[in-house]
Parts: C-alpha cells; sequence; structure tokens
C-alpha cells in the first residue's frame, strides 16, 4: 500500500504539473449519489481542493437519496449547458445514465466514473475506482478464513444496495461469495446462487436505517444467520443494531466495504469483523487533474496496466488478521481513513 500511494502520489505530482497551466478559468462538475454519505462528502471535499489548487471552478450535484437518477440526469445537462470541460460522476443507476453521458461527451466533455464503472464500462471516458470485485474477494476470504470449517455451515445475509443493481453493487457482492468459496452464477447480476449457505439479499439504499430493515427482513427469514455482507460500512452499523436488539450482536459476523473513519473504529470496536478500504479523496483528486490535462492538451488518462479502469487501490482492515489475507490494522486503517 505505501508503495501504491507513493506511485500514486508521483503520477499527480507529474499530471499537476502539466494540467496547472491554462487551466484557470474553467469549470468542472462533480455529480456523487448524495450528499451526506460520508465517501461522497470527502470526495467532495478531494475534488474541491484539487480545483482550488488548479484555479478551476468546481460545480457539485447530487441526488437527494441513493438511487436518484432523474436528478443525476439533470445535473449532467446542467453542466453540458454551463459549458463545463468534463464530469466526474459516481452513477445511481450505472446502465440508465449512458445516454446522458452520451450527449456530455458528444459535447466535449471529458466523462469520468469515480468508484461505480458505468455499464458498460467503456461508455465513460476513464474509471478512477477501487477494484471493487477484489475489494469484496477480501473480505469473503476473510470470513471463510476466520470461520474455519464452519463457513461449510455458514448462514449468510447478503446486504446490497438497490433494485437496479449499479455495477459497484454487482462487484462487491459477487467478490464476497466468490472469496467466500460459493459459486456464482451470473457475475453480473445478483441473487442467482443456489449455494443454501446464502439466506438471501435484500437492499439498504447504502445507509444506516436501509440496513437494519434489511437485516430485519432477512433475520425474519432465518433467526440463526451467522455472517452478514453489507455493501457498505454504513448498511454495516444498520445491520448491527438490528442483531443488537435480538442481544445477537456478538455471535454474527460482520464484513464491509468503504474504509472510512466511523467504519474503521467499527472494526476497533468489533462490530465490524474486516472491511475493504478505498481512497474517495484520491479518486476525486486524480479525476479534476484529469479535466484540466483534458481541457489543455485533449488528452484523455489511461488505465493501470492489465486493467479497463484507474485502480486508487484497496486495502482489508482487520484487528484480527487471517492466513493467508493479507490485511492492515485499525490503527494503520485510522491512519489511511477518511469522513
Amino acid at each position: 500500500m505505501k508503495k501504491l500511494i507513493a506511485g500514486t502520489a508521483i503520477a499527480l505530482i507529474s499530471m499537476a504539473g502539466a494540467a496547472s497551466a491554462g487551466s484557470h478559468g474553467m469549470s468542472a462538475c462533480l455529480i456523487t449519489k448524495t450528499d451526506t454519505n460520508p465517501f461522497f462528502v470527502k470526495m467532495r471535499e478531494g475534488a474541491e481542493a484539487k480545483a482550488a489548487e488548479l484555479g478551476m471552478t468546481l460545480n457539485s450535484y447530487a441526488g437527494k437519496v441513493d438511487g436518484d437518477h432523474e436528478t443525476q440526469v439533470a445535473a449532467i445537462e446542467t453542466c453540458i449547458a454551463n459549458g463545463a470541460k468534463g464530469i466526474l460522476l459516481t452513477a445511481s443507476d450505472t446502465s440508465s445514465i449512458v445516454t446522458a453521458v452520451q450527449q456530455a461527451r458528444d459535447a466535449g466533455l471529458l466523462v469520468i466514473a469515480l468508484d461505480t464503472p458505468l455499464d458498460p464500462i467503456d461508455a465513460a471516458d476513464m474509471t478512477f475506482a477501487t477494484d471493487n470485485f477484489l475489494a469484496g474477494e477480501l473480505i469473503g476470504k476473510w470470513a471463510a478464513a476466520a470461520l474455519g470449517a464452519e463457513a461449510a455451515n455458514a448462514k449468510i445475509a447478503m446486504l446490497d444496495l438497490a433494485v437496479s443493481q449499479p455495477t459497484v453493487d454487482v462487484l462487491r457482492d459477487q467478490g464476497f461469495l466468490q472469496g467466500f468459496g460459493i459459486e456464482l452464477g451470473d457475475p453480473n447480476v445478483i441473487g442467482d446462487e443456489t449455494d443454501p449457505r446464502i439466506v438471501g439479499n435484500d437492499i439498504t439504499a447504502g445507509n444506516e436505517e436501509g440496513g437494519r430493515k434489511a437485516m430485519e427482513n432477512l433475520l425474519a427469514t432465518d433467526p440463526m444467520i451467522n455472517v452478514v455482507y453489507t455493501i457498505n460500512e454504513p448498511a454495516a452499523a444498520g445491520a448491527y443494531e438490528a442483531l443488537k436488539a435480538i442481544g445477537r450482536e456478538n455471535d454474527v459476523m460482520i464484513v464491509s466495504v468503504d474504509g472510512g473513519c466511523p467504519g474503521v473504529q467499527n472494526v476497533a470496536d468489533g462490530v465490524i469483523g474486516a472491511t475493504s478500504q478505498q481512497y474517495p479523496l484520491l479518486m476525486a483528486s486524480k479525476g479534476i487533474e484529469a479535466i484540466a490535462a483534458w481541457a489543455k492538451d485533449g488528452v484523455k488518462p489511461a488505465a493501470t496496466e492489465g486493467k479497463n479502469f484507474f485502480d486508487t487501490g484497496v486495502s482489508l482492515v482487520t484487528d484480527k488478521p487471517a492466513e493467508g489475507v493479507e490485511s492492515i490494522d485499525s490503527v494503520k486503517g485510522k491512519e489511511l481513513c477518511w469522513g
């Protein structure tokens, strides 16, 4: 991770030097799923700081709730009309947004997907993201290793994001299952697996209340659930509260993805067994630099070698390391966390 951060820092410094000249007076847009989730708050902070450094104007937009596709489309239309040079986008509906994204690209804007790849991924000029499949796979491998032989008897609740199954939702869900050792059905679809260890899937909208309700629903199906996968840490916090309400908070394993400071604290407190940490500030600052470079020289950002997106890194955070699964502890996680 230190090598990754150091290497990325060098790349950022190099691009910043090239992009800073001639970037004054231009504008860029950031469109996130919501403006309340700490992940997107940190993303906005990163974009604002980099835009200020490069002398750019940043206009930020967000859906009212996770899944608010219409507001995001309207924001894209506004960015086109206002003459923005580029858009950073975390899409709520990764396939339905493609038409609006194409309109922006046709108008000469650089469109970069942050965190959540579009469907298809090449509908955007580039994606800056965590390897979300790997993030899920890491917590799946950790959960299976931590359970040992009892993994064969697990009863798993899958707390996903949305009915529309955005790409980030699918990738994390399927990565977890593969890491846990469960045979996938269609790797592009959530919920078609036949393994009897899966109690069921429910959606959370990526927030605490949604996580609580989804956990309650799945506990009604099988009150003996002992492993809980969650799309993110707010959903994990809600799941924990539902388990606590029935006195099962200490005998159920919860795993998640995000790596925000509250989530890492929940790892330290034993609420979450392990989480995969991602780096939203890096995604956003890198995206602003790419828009500045595009406006100056017409150069589009390149993908990480061997991948079809720019990988901003992921680390497993746990205070109970499992053999064969590389991880950092919550102390290190707090040094790298956000929110």
